[in-house]
C-alpha cells in the first residue's frame, strides 16, 4: 500500500502478520518427598551418650549438649536403664549407628513412637 506523507513523499507501507509458534514440552518429573521427623527433646540437665548399640556395653560415640532434640527415626529394644522417664529397654536410633535410650527422651509415651529397627 502506498501513502504520501506532510511532505509530499510517497512511502510504501506493509503490514506483516507475525505468527509465533510455543512448543511446550512436558517431562517426567522425580517427586522429591521431604519428610518432616519429629524431633523429642532429652531430659533438662543431661549431656546424653550416643552409643553405637542399644546398650551400656556399646561405645560411647559422642555426647549430646545440654537441651539437646533427637530425632528417632527407629527404635530398637536393648539394655534395661533407668533414667528420668522410667525405667525401660527401648533405645532410639538417631543416626545411622547412634542410639539413646529411651529413658532420656521425653516422648510422651511408654511405647514406641517410631516404627522397629530392621
Amino acid at each position: 500500500m502506498d501513502t504520501t506523507d506532510t511532505h509530499g513523499i510517497a512511502t510504501a507501507t506493509a503490514t506483516a502478520t507475525v505468527t509465533t509458534a510455543v512448543t511446550v514440552t512436558t517431562a517426567t518429573t522425580a517427586t522429591v518427598t521431604a519428610t518432616t521427623a519429629t524431633r523429642y527433646p532429652v531430659a533438662p540437665g543431661y549431656r546424653l551418650n550416643v552409643r553405637s548399640g542399644p546398650g551400656t556395653q556399646y561405645p560411647i560415640v559422642r555426647a549430646l549438649a545440654l537441651g539437646a532434640t533427637v530425632a528417632i527415626s527407629c527404635q530398637t529394644y536393648g539394655e534395661w536403664v533407668t533414667g528420668p522417664y522410667g525405667t525401660t529397654r527401648v533405645w532410639d536410633r538417631i543416626a545411622p549407628g547412634e542410639y539413646v535410650s529411651d529413658s532420656y527422651v521425653h516422648t510422651g509415651s511408654d511405647g514406641l513412637v517410631a516404627p522397629r529397627c530392621a
